[in-house]
């Protein structure tokens, strides 16, 4: 049976409302941080479709798998990091109009070891060779950015990685102690607990002091090439308000839509 005029009228704009919605989501939102990213319902996809370009997802080593969980007692073992994060990045670069999205604005991807660092770093290694089409990567000195960025934080084989040449592996730097600069970028983000350096929870006036002292490592950070992320922090707007006054890159949160709803608002990083 062929729809009547009045249907095809009311399916054209329903699907105009539908390609319009998912326009307006994944507009890019370079300070925005997905925070324990696979805690969600869609880990990655609820990232991607907020406009998010940064996810974290903490891993452990166990019987030879890479498991995406919080803590030990809720390890599952289909939840490894190449089903949750690897394949479904790859499949999105593979598809046409996501591919040039990511092509133009690459995802970086956080992986936070919080097994022995040494040993899951030699299990990461293989896994990544599989997806090295896409990740950025360095040899001799030079670095080259793809669709995916991988950075290690919590417990990080750091001198295995500095004696590594070529790799597809980089790092999160100490926000309060800098590493020197390396000439393969290494360290594209630098990071700390935002109580080390601020008390200031987001009512009343912040105190010059403590924008003097975040200024301070701000800049020392940029100096090195790396962006600047507070964990941690208080999730408000007052608070997201002065560390972008501050220069700080990456909001941290765990509320995707709060926060995408502030950038574009305040017409602050989102593209």
């Amino acid at each position: 049976m062929m729809p009547s005029c009045m249907q095809q009228f009311l399916l054209t704009i329903i699907l105009y409302a539908v390609t319009a919605g998912a326009t307006a989501q994944t507009a890019v939102l370079p300070n925005a941080f997905s925070h324990n990213d696979y805690r969600r319902k869609r880990p990655l996809l609820d990232a991607l479709n907020n406009g998010f370009r940064y996810v974290e997802a903490d891993i452990y080593l166990r019987k030879g798998e890479l498991i995406v969980a919080h803590i030990l007692p809720c390890l599952k073992p289909k939840r490894t990091l190449e089903a949750l994060y690897l394949k479904p990045l790859l499949e999105y670069v593979q598809q046409d109009t996501a591919s040039k999205d990511l092509n133009k604005w690459p995802l970086t991807l956080l992986i936070d070891i919080k097994s022995d660092a040494d040993k899951t770093y030699q299990a990461l290694l293989p896994l990544l060779e599989k997806y090295k089409s896409i990740l950025s990567g360095y040899e001799n000195g030079q670095t080259t950015l793809r669709n995916v960025t991988i950075v290690l934080s919590g417990h990080k084989p750091q001198e295995l990685i500095k004696n590594t040449a070529t790799g597809y592996v980089f790092m999160d730097d100490n926000l309060k102690n800098i590493s020197p600069y390396t000439s393969t970028d290494l360290f594209p983000i630098a990071s700390c607990k935002y109580s080390r350096l601020l008390k200031w929870k987001g009512k009343g006036v912040i105190p010059a002091s403590e924008i003097q002292r975040l200024a301070y490592y701000v800049e020392e950070a940029h100096r090195n090439g790396s962006k600047v992320r507070l964990w941690a922090a208080p999730q408000n707007k007052a608070v997201w308000n002065e560390l972008l006054k501050c220069n700080v890159d990456l909001i941290n949160t765990d509320h995707l839509s709060s926060l995408r709803s502030f950038l574009t608002a305040s017409n602050a990083g989102s593209f």
